[in-house]
């Protein structure tokens, strides 16, 4: 990140009372006083089953998790260039649950809009040609209506930074995205058939060009850097439709099911505990997510934290 953007980093989570994703947070802060860490809204409205009726119910869900995290005006300030990063690398329509939900994507990008932002960017770095991945997900068309630019990421544009982290010395990283004010995390749940989970560390892989296979070697170590290089601060997780088995890729609708939950916060691996758990797993059986709390980037047990859960109708 460049200097002002890591100025901003520091003036905005002063501004949002100190809560970060990056420090080791304890279940002993009042609950009634500390900010909302995390959120999870849970649908308990009428069974929906139309596109028309679960996109309205996607829209509610993204819009209640955010609103009962402090609202988008916690992270966004009047001027700033956002980032929306969804996981959308797969050449899968949304039903697969490959790829983040769209109208959970298109909602974000326009809470950030109305909180002020001057643009919001989504893109990522897709694992099947994007010219495919782009539209067939949903994302491209739903976030472009929202009101987004749509970035196609280009390999040449990627830039060698200094990561700094213990198995990470440099890496290619695309420009655009560490620069912007704020870069929202918006991965959906899925089964791995490498890593078992792939939730909000993993999507931090569509931030990077080069060899990512290489990163198989130490997927937990590298994860950890990557993240703790990319400072969260916001990240909103699509549960909607969750992948439980043969991931991340998909191609089986018997492989996905309904969970119909947004969760938001400002802790990574708290959500990606919550996200494992949604898959069957003890988040201490992950060895990224164990890797993330041993390394300080976040509570391993997301119930320590001001959570607030919701049902939502």
């Amino acid at each position: 990140m460049n200097k002002q953007s890591r100025r901003d980093f520091l003036r905005r989570t002063a501004a949002i009372g100190g809560t970060m994703a990056m420090a080791p947070l304890s279940g002993a802060i009042a609950q009634d006083t500390a900010p909302v860490q995390m959120c999870i809204a849970r649908w308990k409205g009428a069974a929906a089953s139309t596109t028309e009726a679960i996109k309205a119910m996607a829209v509610k869900l993204t819009e209640q998790a955010v609103a009962n995290l402090g609202g988008m005006a916690r992270f966004v300030k009047k001027g700033d260039v956002v980032w929306v990063k969804p996981n959308m690398a797969w050449d899968r329509a949304p039903e697969f649950a490959a790829n983040t939900n769209p109208d959970l994507v298109a909602t974000l990008v326009r809470l950030c809009l109305e909180a002020g932002a001057k643009t919001v960017k989504v893109g990522d770095m897709t694992c099947n040609a994007n010219k495919k991945t782009y539209p067939s997900s949903g994302i491209e068309a739903a976030a472009k209506a929202a009101g987004a630019e749509i970035v196609y990421l280009d390999e040449n544009r990627f830039k060698e930074i200094e990561i700094k982290g213990t198995r990470l010395e440099k890496w290619l990283v695309y420009p655009d995205i560490i620069e912007s004010d704020l870069v929202i995390n918006a991965p959906v749940v899925k089964h791995h058939s490498l890593s078992k989970a792939t939730i909000c560390m993993k999507n931090y892989m569509g931030v990077i060009a080069g060899k990512r296979s290489q990163w198989h070697q130490d997927m937990p170590a590298c994860l950890c850097d990557i993240t703790a290089f990319m400072k969260p601060r916001l990240c909103v997780v699509d549960a909607i439709r969750v992948l439980t088995a043969n991931g991340p890729t998909g191609g089986n609708l018997d492989d996905v099911k309904r969970m119909d939950t947004v969760a938001a916060g400002t802790d990574i691996v708290a959500l990606d505990a919550f996200g494992v758990e949604l898959l069957g797993h003890k988040p201490g059986d992950i060895l990224s997510v164990a890797a993330g709390f041993k390394a300080g980037l976040g509570q391993i047990d997301y119930r320590k934290l001001a959570l607030k859960e919701l049902e939502v109708a």
